[in-house]
């Protein structure tokens, strides 16, 4: 992960005395598993370029974590991505310049804009292309983004991102400082005041005005009680519309609808919860009446944890069944899922190859044998209501298919098997694109479910 900054025009030079790094000499620092590294790959009169590398070690990153036993940090992006362990070295390498505190005979220049280029990434973030450009744009710059080429799909959800304007060095430094945490959506660290602290401190001349001011303290500090500290709250910018609270969210729209479903059904007293993340789903679950075992199963650790804190807050409500946390995934069989009266896939399939699925739903209708299988997945024809630049609306889509596309493969998988199949649309219909998620419910032949 990088960030190189040009700086051109007269006494480009001075870039250096304001980031207090001699031009002939390379910067490296190794601190807790990183490794730092500043050069300039260019220097002149008119012209200078800054390259800061940050190499983490992979091992360090999970020790004394509480992924250190999750099997899913082995495959991530944080050795890659520039994100907020980036942040964090950059901050100290470029505290000089951050602060505005050169040498006394260099003071002067702290607040001479300069015409300049800033590129970093790669960038992984769940913001469209639109949306990131709307984070820039206001504060001064024309905004060139880039995908990067992938073996894994035709198309990647790492931007490399490309900054033009003019700016301080300080001020661009505070931009990307704050911001790129802000795109990235990550936190490797704890929350806590001096998050406020950084955040009243860097934004300071830039954020007061920002027009998605609400939302980068959101992204930034995450919880009501550190947002409502910042001194760029305010009580109105608590009701700018960060997620359309007006509205319901079509997250809770698919939960209401598989909820429904399965209330409906004559036979609902075993259920799995199959990839089901955080526990959300399964907690809402657990207070259907006629339930008497809901197993949720989920192969990260640390969402597994996440969920189990769910459960027990909800164990002293009236008329909860807790549900049952087991460490599981859909590639591994696993002789407690079989024979259940409902097996429910919200929103999963979408983040497996494609390839893979026909096996996993031959293991689900022909081993496991659910009573009903309950399957969500986008509809990608939506995504033209969106009005998206992006193929797919999460980074970590591996497809999205038509409601032809759906069906078709549904179709594939239960024909070899005595299940029947019905659909149903969730969200908003638009007339000619459809519902924004479409559900495929499989009924076993011969079981009486409804």
């Amino acid at each position: 992960m990088q960030l190189l900054l040009t700086v051109m025009g007269t006494d480009a030079e001075v870039v250096s005395h304001l980031l207090a790094k001699n031009p002939n000499n390379l910067y490296e620092r190794v601190e807790k598993g990183l490794t730092v590294r500043l050069v300039y790959p260019k220097f002149s009169p008119d012209e200078v370029q800054v390259l800061i590398y940050v190499k983490p070690d992979p091992i360090d990153l999970v020790k004394n974590s509480p992924d250190l036993f999750d099997i899913t940090h082995y495959i991530n992006d944080r050795e890659f991505a520039a994100s907020s362990i980036f942040v964090s070295s950059i901050r100290k390498a470029l505290g000089t310049a951050l602060n505005g505190k050169p040498k006394e005979e260099f003071n002067a220049w702290v607040g001479h804009p300069f015409e300049m280029e800033l590129a970093f990434g790669p960038i992984a973030t769940d913001l469209r292309d639109q949306e990131i450009e709307a984070l820039f744009v206001p504060i001064g710059y024309q905004v060139e983004i880039e995908r990067s080429q992938s073996f894994i799909r035709e198309k990647s959800s790492a931007r490399f991102i490309k900054l033009k304007g003019k700016q301080t060095v300080q001020m661009a430094l505070r931009h990307v400082s704050i911001l790129i945490p802000v795109m990235d959506n990550y936190k490797h660290y704890f929350i806590d005041e001096r998050e406020i602290e950084k955040l009243d401190h860097y934004g300071e001349g830039w954020l007061e005005s920002h027009p998605l001011k609400a939302m980068i303290l959101k992204r930034s500090l995450r919880f009501q009680n550190m947002i409502s500290q910042s001194k760029f709250y305010e009580k109105e910018t608590n009701s700018v519309k960060i997620d359309e609270p007006s509205k319901i969210r079509l997250n809770d729209l698919r939960y209401e609808a598989i909820i429904n479903y399965v209330k409906a059904l004559e036979k609902k007293e075993s259920i799995v919860d199959l990839g089901a993340g955080e526990g959300k789903l399964s907690v809402q679950l657990g207070f259907l009446d006629g339930i008497k075992e809901i197993f949720s199963v989920e192969p990260s650790n640390k969402a597994r944890l996440r969920a189990l804190d769910r459960f027990e807050l909800a164990k002293g409500k009236h008329g909860f069944l807790e549900p049952i946390s087991v460490t599981g995934s859909l590639f591994y069989f696993d002789d407690r899922l079989r024979n259940k009266d409902v097996m429910i896939l919200c929103e999963v399939i979408e983040h497996i190859n494609e390839h893979r699925l026909p096996k996993i739903f031959e293991t689900i209708l022909k081993d496991y044998r659910p009573g009903v299988l309950i399957v969500t997945t986008p509809n990608q024809e939506y995504n033209a209501v969106y009005e998206m630049k992006e193929e797919m609306r999460h980074a970590d889509h591996r497809f999205e298919w038509t409601r032809k596309e759906f069906k078709r493969n549904c179709e594939d998988w239960s024909s070899l098997f005595p299940y029947q199949l019905s659909y149903q649309g969730i969200g908003e219909e638009h007339p000619i694109y459809g519902h924004p998620t479409q559900m495929a419910i499989f009924t076993r032949k011969g079981d009486s479910h409804s």
